[in-house]
């Protein structure tokens, strides 16, 4: 019980921020939502897998990556490859020039299913494709930077570079990805409708338990040995190095854990959205998930939550309203704080909260003194 209450919850503090936000998502949320709106939450829920990855790699390990993106899409694509297979069965593709392959497939006048799609039949399959290609993908870019000891803003740079190239390559090759359109038309999982409300129902609170699992994989990554290294390497790289650690191997780990989150992330976003196309892998995407994250908090696992829910909310009702002032209006809000709030929304909590529980506490007191000495008094004045 001791390793569960200090390691994965984090002591008193960090159990009850866990309860709490649970309680949100997991009651509050489908009990006062419409169905309509709660897919909308579980959509936003998504995006949170990779503020929570950036916490790990950026707030504790100094790391800035723009390319988180590149993960979630590449999870994405995993799922919807194979919802798209189980779409294009030989019945229902039954008037195309080729039966049995995406239609996309066939406008673009390819006549056979490619190679590379072949596997995505399994399900078993496509999970560990959205485990292992990610994490693998990750890993020949941080062995190619860090090893070199590549870093700061030059490894922003690349990631972001990596992300363009990754979008050019999906929206060029029409035939084979769905191009700019993505994939699309996704209608059943192993024969089961994921169109129907009791479908969304059951995405949408398996993408809330994943969420919180993955909060709890990162607690018990910061409280090990491992998370003070990282500390220790964001502030003192050097001493790190001098001290006989490879630093370079710890920054990789990090990173093809953060890609894991954020595919687990993209994975989840085709199930409650229906589709997958390239807007969700490049720059814009990318950078987004960084303002999630700062919004929240960069060093609070559970603030890069509130961050991604408070940034979607405000997005979809602003942009229904000033649809071309949103974007400004993001970017103003990053910066300013950046500039105010370093610690987004956990450090205004962590600066000003006492106030309010010193408040809260001394208005307890009250209430037991006013209320619960009351009836002593009045019993020892009948006896």
């Amino acid at each position: 019980m001791s390793f569960v209450y200090e390691n994965l919850m984090g002591g008193k503090k960090g159990l009850t921020g866990f309860l709490i936000l649970a309680a949100l998502i997991l009651v509050v949320f489908p009990v006062c939502l419409d169905l309509f709106r709660l897919n909308l939450v579980g959509k936003y829920l998504t995006y949170a897998f990779a503020a929570v990855s950036l916490v790990l790699l950026w707030g504790y390990g100094g790391t800035l990556s723009l390319g988180q993106g590149i993960f979630f899409g590449l999870g994405g694509y995993a799922m919807a490859m194979f919802l798209k297979l189980e779409a294009s069965s030989p019945e229902n593709t039954a008037i195309q020039s080729t039966p049995g392959i995406p239609d996309f497939m066939d406008w673009n006048q390819l006549t056979e299913l490619p190679w590379f799609w072949v596997p995505f039949n399994s399900l078993t399959f496509t999970i560990l494709a959205i485990l292992i290609v990610p994490t693998v993908f990750a890993y020949v870019i941080g062995a190619a930077m860090f090893k070199r000891r590549v870093g700061g803003v030059y490894f922003a740079i690349i990631t972001q570079v990596v992300a363009v190239i990754l979008t050019v390559l999906i929206v060029g090759q029409q035939g084979f990805t769905g191009g700019i359109n993505g994939i699309t038309d996704l209608r059943t999982l192993n024969g089961w409708d994921i169109t129907s409300d009791s479908a969304k129902y059951i995405f949408y609170f398996l993408n809330c338990f994943l969420l919180l699992g993955v909060i709890m994989l990162g607690r018990f990554i910061l409280t090990s040995k491992f998370g003070r290294l990282l500390l220790a390497m964001r502030d003192k790289e050097d001493r790190v190095r001098f001290s006989g650690y490879d630093v370079s191997n710890f920054k990789i780990f990090i990173f093809c854990i953060a890609a894991l989150m954020s595919a687990i992330g993209g994975a989840m976003f085709t199930l409650q959205v229906g589709f997958m196309s390239p807007s969700f892998v490049g720059i814009v995407p990318s950078i987004e998930m960084v303002i999630f994250c700062a919004i929240g908090g960069r060093m609070s696992l559970i603030g890069a939550v509130y961050g991604t829910l408070l940034i979607n909310f405000g997005k979809t009702a602003f942009s229904e309203s000033f649809p071309q002032l949103w974007l400004f209006l993001m970017g103003g809000l990053f910066i300013a704080v950046v500039m105010f709030f370093p610690n987004g929304l956990a450090g205004i909590w962590q600066d000003y909260g006492h106030h309010l529980t010193t408040r809260l506490q001394r208005a307890k007191k009250w209430l037991l003194l006013k209320f619960g000495a009351q009836p002593k008094t009045l019993a020892e004045d009948a006896s």
